[in-house]
Order: structure tokens, then C-alpha cells, then sequence
């Protein structure tokens, strides 16, 4: 049914797909996606007009031009992105500290980084869901609002188990905004420029971490910031909680106020009038102050997404039932899945499984643990070398705060510029699938090696170089991801992969909380083997270098 929109006494409707607009054509791989010819077609638009041009997405948005509105939006999602690095990084940083406040053993501080990522699994498909039906910039704010919320009131709980629980609802929050980002900025970005933008927005990650380590090393062990809040011992990590929790809830408020929704989900709602909005909002800010009028067209919607969104209203009738409406739910939200794993979609979802999991068990079950084995190995020799340690329950193992594994954290941070340089400049000629096979199979070896040397400063220097590749690694995953599903499965199948690597991320952390003590070299072991195992399968992924959206 087509809308409408009124205005005065006349009723102008709003134009439909017309036989004249480039029809999908099936895809020579992968069933289900929608692959637009490159043309535009001429439709008749009301008595006495002229003929009006009907574009597809690619072609409104190379008509829009590149500019302010991009660089703008890099700025917004880039510090959303790294609100999110932040929250999830911070916890790493609490570890030598809040351990005595909370008592906490190697199991505790095993859970309390697991606790994050297991909400992060439960939020990452939900959100991802939602986004797909209801819209991106909903979406992020929610979850952003959550995230933040949630990550601040973790600060005043006195006890473990509420810290845990607190942290586990913020990585709910987390776990929606992640996926959701980079769906949201890559429809917005032209075809030739899109692989070079979603890396560049993936180096807010490194400010994140950078801003993470850097406030930890500023607050932590300042004793200015400890001070008594009723019968609450409020450390200076407490604060540094709170501090971690603005960049979320600032996101939050930039995308409410700022950002339009995604023009690519509105064409797929049938909601032409609100993208040709957004592609004038677009137009005027990148050719501001160059004289340029905004050219008429009309737009190639979708005539599929209005028919599922038409037959869903049909199904909401008063007739049905709670139980019934709620098992229709439940039903709709695995159909993304099933997409996934149907047909030609089925071989890439497997292998993007296999290397979510194996680089989110490498990278997090290591990197959170990063400053408490530089914490350890503070005496010298290898992270695995010092074993016989005093109980983390007493104070004086965690106070005075030793402020070189702070330093060496920021270090760790800052060494991922090099990666995220590198994937900038080259991933739009050499393509997302061989910078993850290279990049991973480079951090598998580094891994290796942090475990073979045998002084703190070549364990630094190789954690360096372990950062510093690893982030080619995420910010080729973050590319090929996007373009690998169409728009109604993007953000579903971000989200359920991004659980996938919470999953793997929980187990990672919950390892080596049980061997770090014990049999340190089994998880660091592990985590090689496992990028060796996600480097070689990555293999299998077809390229996707420059490749348009569909």
C-alpha cells in the first residue's frame, strides 16, 4: 500500500518502483543478496512534469559527493567506536588494583573480564536484529545510553558480585553498538571509498584504547582521587569506572541530536521520501559553500522489503494471543540465521565463524590480561616465568600502584597506529581477505614469541608488535564483514557474529583466570594456535575489494 503525504488541500503520493527502475538481478554466487545494475531509469513524475531520474543507492550516493557530511560522520561513529574500546578495555586496567578492594583471586578476575563479553553475546544479535527491523540510529542510541549508564553505576557497588552484574548489563550495551556502527557507516559511504573509511573508523579502537590506558595511568594511582562516599571506600579506580562510562553516554547524545538514519535501510523500507532527505542533508553539507543546487531524482526502493513489512502488519491482528504474537516473534528473529546458513551464504557464514572466534579467544584472552602480566613480570623475566606470586587478596601486593604497567599499557595502546596506518593506505588495493590471513598469521608467530623470550623489555617489544598487527587483523574483519551479506541481514549477521566472538572472548578470559597461576603457558600457547588456525582458514573468503553494497 502506497503512503502518502498531505499538504495543504493536495495529497501528493509518494512515487513506488516502477517497472522502469533496474529490476535485482540474482547474484552469481550468493543466493538471496540484491545486485542493482548501475543505470538509472527515466519514470514520468505527475501531470506536466518533466521526466525525473530514479537512482539506485550506489548512484544517489555518488551524487551526493564526498566531503563534510562524511568526515563529520567519521568523527561522531569513530568516537562511538571508541566508547566502546574503552568500556570493554577499562576492566583490563582495574585488575592490579581492584582485586584487593574486591577481594577478588585469578578465577574472580577471570570472571569480571568474561563478564563484559558474555553480555556483549546476549545484546550483539538482539540489537543486531532490531537494527535490521526497526533502524541504525535507534539502535546506537539505546544501546550506547545503556552502555554508559550501566558502565558508571559499576563504580559505586561495593560488592563482586554487583560489579559483575553491572559490567555484564553495560556489555549488553556494548554488545549492540559494536555491529550496529559499522553497518550505519558503510551505508553511507560511497563504493570506492568505502574499504579506506571503515578503516579509518576502525582506528578509533586504537584511540579508545589509548584514552583507556592513558586515564588508567593518570587516575589509578593518583591518591588524590581515593575518599570515603558513606560507609563506600571510594578508590581512585572507582573513578576511573566512572570516567570510562562519559564517552558512551556523549556518543549517545551526538547521535540523537546529529545523525540522520541510514539511508540504505530506509530505501530497503520503502521510505523514499526520508532517504531523499537524508541524500539532500548529504549533498548540502559536502558541496557547502560551492554554489551547487541539489539535483531532482527519485529512488529505487524496495518493493520486497514493503511486501514483508505490509504482510507483517497483516499478521497483527487482535485475534492473536500473547503466546501466539510472542512465539511469532521468536520465530522471525532466527529467520537472519537461517539466511545466514542457507545456501551459497552458508560456506562464508562458516568460515567468518571460525575466524570471529579464533581472533576474539587470541586477542582478548590475551589483551585483558596484558597489565596484569606486566604487573607480574614487573621484577623481570617472561610473562610465564613467575609463577610463585603473593596472594591477590592482600593489599600490599596491589599498593603502592606500580605505575610501569600503566606506562606499558599505553605503550601497547599507541603501537597499534603503525596497523591502522597500514590498513588505511592499503586496504582499498589489496582487499580485506589478504590483510586478515597476513596480519593474523603475523600475530599467531608474535604470540609465540612473547612466550619464548625471556625479558620484560623483549616482551614489551614483542606485545608492541603483537598490537600492532592485530589491529590489521580487526580492521579487516570490520571491512569484510559489511560487505559480505546485504542490507536486511548486515546488521543480524554482525550481531551474531560479534556473539560468536563474545563467546570465545568469555572462554579466553575464563582460561587463563584458571592456568595464568599454574600453567601459564597452555593459554598463551593456545591463543597462538588459534590465529595460526583463523589465518589459514580466512583463506576461504571470497574478495570483496570494492565491491558495491546490496
Amino acid at each position: 500500500m502506497p503512503r502518502h503525504v498531505h499538504g495543504g488541500d493536495a495529497e501528493v503520493r509518494e512515487p513506488l518502483l516502477t517497472e522502469e527502475c533496474p529490476e535485482p538481478s540474482e547474484p552469481d554466487s550468493d543466493e538471496g543478496e540484491i545486485i542493482f545494475e548501475r543505470r538509472a531509469a527515466n519514470v514520468t513524475h505527475g501531470a506536466g512534469a518533466g521526466e525525473r531520474r530514479r537512482l539506485t543507492y550506489e548512484e544517489a550516493v555518488e551524487e551526493t559527493g564526498f566531503g563534510l557530511f562524511h568526515w563529520l560522520l567519521l568523527v561522531v561513529c569513530g568516537w562511538a567506536n571508541a566508547s566502546d574500546a574503552v568500556e570493554i578495555l577499562c576492566v583490563s586496567f582495574l585488575l592490579p588494583t581492584a582485586r584487593c578492594d574486591l577481594l577478588l583471586s585469578s578465577s574472580d578476575m577471570g570472571l569480571l573480564t568474561a563478564s563484559i563479553f558474555l553480555g556483549m553475546m546476549v545484546g550483539g544479535y538482539l540489537w543486531g536484529y532490531l537494527a535490521d527491523q526497526r533502524g541504525r540510529r535507534r539502535i546506537l542510541v539505546v544501546s550506547l545510553t545503556v552502555n554508559g549508564v550501566f558502565g558508571g553505576l559499576a563504580s559505586v557497588a561495593p560488592w563482586f558480585w554487583l560489579f559483575l552484574l553491572l559490567r555484564f548489563i553495560s556489555g549488553i550495551g556494548v554488545g549492540g553498538s559494536i555491529p550496529v556502527i559499522f553497518s550505519y557507516f558503510s551505508e553511507f559511504m560511497p563504493r570506492l571509498r568505502r574499504g579506506a573509511m571503515i578503516s579509518a573508523l576502525a582506528t578509533f579502537w586504537m584511540a579508545g584504547n589509548i584514552l583507556a590506558a592513558g586515564l588508567a595511568w593518570l587516575v589509578i594511582p593518583r591518591t588524590w582521587a581515593r575518599f570515603s562516599l558513606g560507609s563506600l571506600d571510594f578508590q581512585s579506580w572507582r573513578l576511573f569506572v566512572v570516567l570510562c562510562s562519559v564517552p558512551s553516554l556523549t556518543s549517545a547524545i551526538l547521535f540523537r541530536l546529529l545523525m540522520p538514519e541510514s539511508p540504505k535501510f530506509l530505501m530497503e523500507a520503502a521510505r523514499e521520501k526520508e532517504a531523499t532527505h537524508v541524500f539532500r542533508l548529504m549533498f548540502e553539507l559536502n558541496m557547502w559553500g560551492k554554489g551547487k543546487e541539489f539535483p531532482d531524482f527519485g529512488l529505487c526502493t524496495s518493493s520486497k522489503q514493503r511486501g514483508e513489512l505490509e504482510e507483517s502488519r497483516s499478521h497483527r491482528g487482535p485475534h492473536r494471543g500473547r503466546p501466539s504474537r510472542v512465539w511469532m516473534i521468536l520465530k522471525k528473529g532466527l529467520v537472519p540465521l537461517k539466511q545466514m546458513f542457507k545456501g551459497p551464504l552458508r560456506s562464508r557464514s562458516i568460515v567468518l565463524l571460525v575466524v570471529f572466534y579464533c581472533i576474539s579467544f587470541g586477542y582478548y584472552g590475551l589483551w585483558m590480561w596484558f597489565p596484569e602480566l606486566f604487573d607480574r613480570i614487573e621484577e623481570g623475566g617472561s610473562p610465564c616465568a613467575n609463577v610463585s606470586l603473593p596472594s591477590p587478596l592482600h593489599n600490599q601486593s596491589c599498593y603502592p600502584v606500580k605505575t610501569a604497567v600503566y606506562m606499558e599499557g599505553f605503550f601497547i595502546a599507541a603501537s597499534n597506529l603503525p596497523g591502522n596506518i597500514f590498513t588505511i593506505l592499503m586496504m582499498d588495493s589489496t582487499g580485506g581477505k589478504a590483510l586478515l590471513s597476513c596480519s593474523l598469521l603475523a600475530s599467531s608467530l608474535s604470540v609465540f614469541l612473547i612466550y619464548v623470550v625471556q625479558t620484560k623489555v623483549q616482551s614489551l617489544i614483542l606485545s608492541c608488535v603483537f598490537s600492532g598487527v592485530s589491529v590489521i587483523s580487526w580492521n579487516a574483519l570490520d571491512v569484510v564483514g559489511t560487505e559480505l551479506y546485504p542490507t536486511q541481514l548486515r546488521s543480524s549477521a554482525l550481531g551474531f557474529f560479534t556473539g560468536v566472538a563474545r563467546v570465545a572472548a568469555i572462554m579466553g578470559n575464563v582460561v587463563f583466570g584458571k592456568l595464568v597461576d599454574t600453567n601459564c603457558a597452555i593459554p598463551v600457547l593456545l591463543v597462538s594456535a588459534l590465529l595460526l588456525t583463523g589465518g589459514l582458514v580466512a583463506l576461504l573468503l571470497p574478495q570483496t575489494r570494492q565491491t558495491e553494497l546490496t
